[in-house]
């Protein structure tokens, strides 16, 4: 197991982090949270090859992707970086990438009766008014869990805050920071149920950012 204790603040520069062989070639992984080996709880960013792809495959508890870099395919149709995709569990697919891409990808972590299939490109999607200046596109929400894109204008700081069934983030663009750190773009940070800090910018800078799901 690593990384399970959701009790417990975690932190990972995938960008220190060294890329592993996944079991379909051409497609390698840098593990963040993994219940077992090869199926069950995991988040992982994943690497495609140009070229490869994974066989066909059905996602029991679901499927959650945000695409990072190049192009995401599956017979539903071509993703490209900052594209947003969750499949349930009944769903099944080949995915594949022609030129290569990198994927933040979430499985096995779907709450029950969460069923909806969602596809966005968020290079398409307006950015509604946050919080102070930060700007928001939404992608899913469901019985208190929420996900969305965040865009924080460089310098802008965030009111203090404690994180109601916990948060989790992936820095996407720019530096976050807080009293407890600096996150540059690659981070993984996953705060627990009743966590605090109080985060702010100097840069411009883009999270994905979950609440709600601990």
């Amino acid at each position: 197991m690593l990384n399970i204790n959701f009790e417990k603040k975690v932190v990972v520069d995938t960008e220190q982090q060294s890329w592993q062989k996944s079991p379909a070639s051409g497609i390698w992984r840098k593990p963040l949270a993994r219940a077992e080996a090869e199926r069950g709880h995991a988040t992982s960013v994943v690497k495609y090859e140009a070229g490869s792809d994974y066989p066909e495959h059905g996602h029991p508890n679901g499927e959650e992707i945000f695409v990072l870099e190049g192009v995401f395919s599956d017979e539903t149709g071509d993703y490209p970086a900052g594209s947003y995709i969750r499949n349930p569990e009944g769903f099944s697919h080949r995915p594949f990438s022609v030129e290569g891409c990198t994927i933040f990808v979430k499985l096995y972590q779907f709450q029950s009766n969460d069923n909806e299939q969602v596809r966005i490109n968020t290079n398409q999607v307006y950015w509604s008014a946050g919080k102070g200046n930060l700007k928001v596109i939404p992608l899913h929400s469901f019985e208190g869990e929420s996900t969305a894109l965040v865009h924080w204008p460089a310098g802008e700081k965030f009111m203090p805050h404690t994180h109601m069934g916990g948060e989790e983030i992936f820095v996407i663009r720019g530096e976050l920071i807080d009293e407890h750190g600096r996150y540059p773009a690659g981070s993984w940070i996953r705060s627990p149920h009743l966590s605090q800090h109080y985060p702010y910018v100097e840069l411009d800078t883009v999270i994905l950012v979950k609440v709600g799901h601990l």
